[in-house]
C-alpha cells in the first residue's frame, strides 16, 4: 500500500428510493437530518444520523419495495441496544406504536442480541451490528449441539441474523415436535418462549399461542431461569404496542 493511501476512508451507501416523500418522512421521524434533497433533474437524497450517512437515488426498473430486496447497508457500532432504543422511542412518539410489521419496520430486539435491522419504505435494510459480534459464529447452527438445542440455535439464526421469522418458526416447531419431550427443562422453556414470541409476531392463532404460554408457565424453573425466559419474551411488548 503506498504511503499516499491512508486508512481513513468513508464509504456511503446509495440506496434505491421508490417514494421520496415517504422516505424523507420516515427517516426524519427517526431523527435523521436531511443534508441534500433533490428531485429534478434526477432524484438524490442525502441523510445523516449521528456519524453515518445514507444516500438515495431512483430505483432500478422493476424495483418492488414489497419484495424487501432493495439495498443493504451494514452499520458497525459499539453497542446496538441504544440505537434500537432510540429508533423505537422515536416511532412511539410519532406513530403511537413501534412499527414491527410490514414496511417500514424495525426488527425485534432481545437482551444480548448483537444486531437488528431497520427496513425503510423502499425495502432497503440498514443492519446495525455490534463490533464485537463473534466472527466465527456458525450461522448454519453449531454442530456441537443436538436435539432441541440445535433446533433453537437454527431458529435464532433465522430470526436474528436473516430476519426470517417464518423459517425460524418452522425450525423451532419442528424441533419441539421431534425433541421437546426428551429435552431438558431449560431448552423446553426456551422453545416454548420462542414459539410464543414468533407466534405473536406472525399473528398465529391466538389459542395456539396461549396454549404454549400456559405450558411455559407450568414448567418448574428456578428464578434465574425464569428471568432468562422473561428476557426472551421482551420483544412481545413491541409487538403488542
Amino acid at each position: 500500500m503506498p504511503d499516499s493511501v491512508r486508512a481513513n476512508e468513508t464509504a456511503v451507501p446509495v440506496l434505491p428510493c421508490s417514494d421520496p416523500e415517504e422516505t424523507l418522512e420516515f427517516y426524519r421521524t427517526l431523527g435523521f437530518t436531511v443534508t441534500a434533497e433533490q428531485t429534478r433533474p434526477y432524484l438524490y437524497l442525502a441523510l445523516r444520523w449521528s456519524g453515518f450517512d445514507v444516500h438515495f437515488r431512483n430505483p432500478p426498473q422493476g424495483h418492488d419495495p414489497a419484495a424487501e430486496d432493495g439495498g443493504v447497508c451494514l452499520i458497525m457500532v459499539d453497542s446496538v441496544a441504544p440505537y434500537h432504543s432510540e429508533f423505537t422511542e422515536a416511532m412511539r412518539a410519532a406513530y403511537g406504536r413501534v412499527l414491527a410489521k410490514g414496511l417500514p419496520r424495525i426488527t425485534r430486539f432481545r437482551p444480548g442480541q448483537s444486531r437488528f435491522t431497520l427496513l425503510d419504505p423502499s425495502g432497503n435494510s440498514l443492519i446495525f451490528i455490534q463490533r464485537d459480534e463473534p466472527a466465527d459464529r456458525d450461522h448454519g447452527g453449531s454442530r456441537s449441539l443436538r436435539g432441541l438445542a440445535r433446533s433453537l440455535e437454527n431458529a435464532r439464526n433465522f430470526r436474528d441474523f436473516k430476519t426470517d421469522d417464518e423459517a425460524a418458526y418452522r425450525a423451532v416447531k419442528s424441533g419441539w415436535k421431534r425433541h421437546g419431550s426428551e429435552a431438558d427443562p431449560m431448552d423446553r422453556a426456551l422453545a416454548l418462549a420462542m414459539l410464543v414470541e414468533l407466534g405473536t409476531a406472525l399473528e398465529e392463532d391466538a389459542d395456539r399461542v396461549r396454549a404454549w404460554s400456559d405450558q411455559l408457565n407450568r414448567l418448574e424453573l428456578t428464578d434465574a431461569q425464569r428471568r432468562t425466559i422473561a428476557e426472551e419474551l421482551t420483544s412481545t411488548d413491541i409487538l403488542d404496542a
